[in-house]
């Protein structure tokens, strides 16, 4: 039977319809199916225990448990498994901030002893909730303290009695002047909420958060209370895990002391893109870049934002996320605003490369190349130094370090580094810190380790020669100076000021371009010579030789080179034991 042209018409374009939607399918599934192996390949690496959501366009693409939630029983996780956040939780203690501050209670410039009477004067006259919120106040972190873990991290405290062990410290620096994160900022902001809303920091969560959004799997995690699906926190202990230490959760408080899920999380991103929460001009506050360094982007209220890298490609793409690792637990949530896209990983398990993972599925969200998973180095290093001793490890790291299929990283090797020598295994560890210092030679952190290492097993000249280095790299390196007074070395040379003739500093200033698109522009304010990245805030650069100056907001510094000629033709950044040299172009 011949059909008519309109019936024909209408067959063809279902037909047309029908393929178009099997394509979108096929190449939805793609995407999924790339995530399940990786993560799958995470986790049989040992890399990664737990729960991951992925949401694209606003629509979740891809949610899913790995590995036990609770390992005694074999309880599986699952994307409702509830899971301690960590620093995750500074964003929302933020949102409590300006909520206080939309509703007229607070004003985020005003000193914080007009809300905290009995803080110090001395200090608290000259901080205000701003500098709290983006780490700038100067006050001492109180999770690096010496001895802190082993000697407080047990014991429960109420909010007002455990401000008292920081409150009267001497600051780092004056408020405003640099970045250094800081949990007992983000501590006092509990206190403040509690002391504005004269209701406790857990039920504002509640009341201003929880409630509204129905993220009802979340919450303050108090020891004593029975939750459903919550996920036991473990730690690594060479290739073997443990149960995690003991920590109370009145010491994170509201710097670390939630519970979420993945489900739960993506409801908390979904609402900030609306003004459910906050008012448009207060969420726009709230995601302002106010803190930034080279290379490391910015900090905003209780997140980090910035561009971060798609996959293997040189594409990037703007990001507002956060970290957490709190005992037995990492985490992250990153946030993709231009393409609603966002990535959840919840690990129980300690330690995970949560950036690499997020970075890689970034890349199969927008279908670039991205980074496979290898096996650790470190952790087979370990393993044989446990078995048969330090000098077989050795043996088998130099016979795999370069290995395709294995992954060379200085924060694991530093971490097994720690592990040997809070073992007493002090010999050993300084064989393996030597490993690192070798192959990463540009880092100040592996100098500082085995500076540390070797100062534990008495040989103090080594010692000194390798602080001495580490604060060469890092002259903001302050611990190290103390471990060289210490040590009876001459600091002299690290902290004497160093003056830069005015005629030189007028040969630095220019715009140097490091790669396409990203261009370092060098001022110069009267005697003070100023750096502006592309996308960042300008910093302060500070001389540490003629042509040596480094930053105080991070770990980093710039070289002025010199062509035969004598002129200043690039700069070579150096950065997380990384250098990038880039062309003058100006």
């Amino acid at each position: 039977m011949k059909l008519n042209s309109n019936y024909q018409l209408f067959k063809n374009g279902s037909l047309l319809l029908s393929l178009l939607l099997i394509c979108n399918i096929c190449f939805a599934q793609t995407k999924v199916e790339q995530i399940d192996k990786l993560i799958s390949t995470y986790e049989a690496y040992g890399k990664f225990n737990g729960s991951v959501l992925v949401s694209d366009h606003g629509k979740v693409i891809y949610k899913k448990g790995f590995g036990m939630a609770n390992m005694e029983w074999d309880i599986p996780n699952q994307p409702n498994t509830k899971h301690r956040l960590g620093s995750i939780t500074k964003q929302f203690t933020a949102m409590l901030i300006l909520q206080l501050a939309a509703d007229g209670k607070l004003d985020l410039q005003e000193p914080i002893t007009k809300y905290l009477p009995d803080y110090p004067k001395e200090n608290g006259d000259k901080i205000t909730t701003h500098h709290l919120l983006t780490h700038t106040s100067g006050i001492p972190n109180y999770t690096s303290f010496p001895k802190f873990f082993q000697e407080e991290s047990r014991n429960p405290y109420t909010p007002d009695a455990f401000v008292k062990k920081f409150a009267d410290k001497a600051l780092d620096f004056s408020p405003g002047e640099k970045f250094s994160y800081s949990n007992s900022g983000y501590f006092l902001l509990g206190v403040i909420v509690e002391k504005l809303s004269g209701k406790t920091y857990e039920q504002m969560l509640h009341d201003k958060i929880f409630t509204p959004l129905n993220m009802n799997e979340s919450g303050y995690d108090n020891h004593g209370d029975i939750l459903k699906n919550r996920a036991t926190g473990y730690e690594k202990r060479g290739n073997k895990l443990i149960n995690s230490n003991y920590l109370d959760m009145s010491i994170p408080y509201a710097a670390g002391s939630m519970y979420s899920t993945v489900e739960d999380l993506y409801k908390w991103d979904q609402a900030l893109y609306t003004n459910t929460l906050l008012p448009k001009d207060y969420m726009e506050m709230y995601f302002k870049p106010y803190v930034s360094a080279f290379g490391r982007g910015h900090y905003a209220y209780g997140w980090g934002v910035g561009y971060n890298k798609i996959g293997k490609s040189a594409d990037s793409i703007y990001t507002i996320g956060h970290g957490g690792g709190i005992n037995g637990f990492n985490t992250n949530i990153s946030r993709a605003p231009s393409d609603k896209s966002l990535i959840v990983l919840l690990n129980n398990t300690g330690r995970a490369p949560l950036n690499q993972m997020t970075r890689a599925i970034r890349g199969i969200i927008h279908g670039k190349e991205y980074n496979m998973p290898k096996k650790s180095v470190a952790d087979d290093l370990l393993a044989v130094i446990e078995e048969k001793g330090i000098d077989a490890g050795i043996t088998h790291y130099n016979a795999i370090k370069n290995s395709k299929n294995y992954d060379l990283r200085e924060n694991e090797m530093n971490g097994i580094g720690y592990q040997l020598m809070r073992s007493g295994k002090v010999d050993e560890a300084v064989k393996v810190f030597k490993l690192n210092v070798d192959a990463f030679p540009k880092s100040s952190n592996v100098y500082d380790s085995y500076g540390e290492a070797l100062m534990n097993s008495g040989k103090k000249d080594l010692a000194i020669e390798n602080y001495k280095k580490s604060v060469e790299l890092n002259p903001n390196n302050f611990a190290g100076i103390e471990a060289l007074k210490k040590l009876g070395a001459d600091v002299s040379e690290y902290e004497k000021e160093v003056v830069v003739p005015d005629t030189i500093l007028q040969t630095y200033i220019g715009k140097f371009e490091l790669k396409p698109g990203f261009i370092i522009t060098i001022t110069k304010e009267g005697s003070q010579l100023k750096g502006h990245a592309t996308g960042q805030s300008t910093v302060d650069l500070f001389p540490k030789s003629e042509n040596v100056f480094y930053l105080k907001v991070v770990n980093a510094q710039l070289t002025f080179n010199k062509n035969s000629e004598g002129k200043v033709d690039s700069i070579t950044l150096l950065q997380n034991g990384k250098e990038m040299r880039g062309k003058r172009i100006e």
